[in-house]
């Protein structure tokens, strides 16, 4: 990612409504469909700035991964010890059969090789070990946003499904979320397009919008993984090892 999009991510993750209510359907989805044991063992890949690490530490012990040097540092901070560094595919280095949980968290449309990535991350997780991931949805959605994120795609329901089965993780929950301010994000997204104003800078809203938009996206916790979203603007994928 570019680095302006962690400078980003540093300064708005306690703040902004996306964040803030990820994290409370995140949390959701690991509580409803990974059913974590107690006390499990969890690894998030590309953590970022560790803005998920406090929620992932309800569930357990959690260790971070990230490879930008300065997100790292402030993902150690957060979590008080050290963040690991080592790319996908490979993930040299990272324990294999050693967590309950794995997360990548907006992190496999980064990959080249998606695949191969699935296949290393399989080899980390216990035997009855869960992965949760999330991803942005629909090609035809690609913005500025993708670019400067370096996205190397965005995922259909099928092409996520079709990853997975391919994989070999066994796939146990598939949808979208992010689908309240999906029609919001449609009309936005093309407008923009239109006057060729495309910005992919992340800006905090005022404070009650703000709010606003953290409540309507936050209230998808209740329903994620327990009943079809409609098309939203990510899918979630909930696998195991076969």
């Amino acid at each position: 990612m570019e680095r302006v999009v962690y400078e980003q991510m540093a300064e708005l993750d306690d703040r902004h409504w996306w964040y803030r209510a990820r994290r409370e359907v995140l949390a959701a989805l690991i509580r409803r469909e990974a059913l974590p044991p107690r006390d499990a063992q969890i690894l998030e890949l590309g953590c970022g700035t560790g803005h998920n690490l406090a929620m992932l530490a309800s569930f357990g012990h959690v260790d971070g991964l990230e490879l930008d040097e300065e997100a790292r540092a402030l993902s150690e901070k957060r979590l008080g010890r050290k963040v690991m560094s080592a790319p996908l595919p490979e993930l040299a280095g990272v324990a294999d059969c050693g967590y309950d949980l794995i997360g990548a968290f907006d992190v496999i449309e980064h990959i080249t090789d998606d695949g191969a990535a699935l296949a290393s991350i399989v080899a980390k997780l216990k035997p009855t070990g869960k992965f949760v991931m999330t991803v942005p949805a629909h090609q035809w959605m690609w913005s500025a946003h993708d670019v400067v994120n370096h996205h190397k795609r965005r995922y259909s329901k099928r092409s996520l499904k079709a990853l997975i089965d391919a994989s070999p993780m066994k796939l146990q929950k598939i949808g979208y979320f992010n689908s309240l301010l999906f029609p919001l994000a449609v009309v936005q997204r093309a407008a923009s397009k239109l006057r060729d104003e495309e910005n992919a800078d992340l800006k905090l809203p005022p404070a009650p919008l703000n709010a606003a938009l953290e409540k309507a996206f936050a209230a998808e916790r209740y329903l994620v993984g327990r009943l079809p979203l409609p098309p939203g603007l990510s899918l979630f994928a909930v696998a195991s090892a076969r």
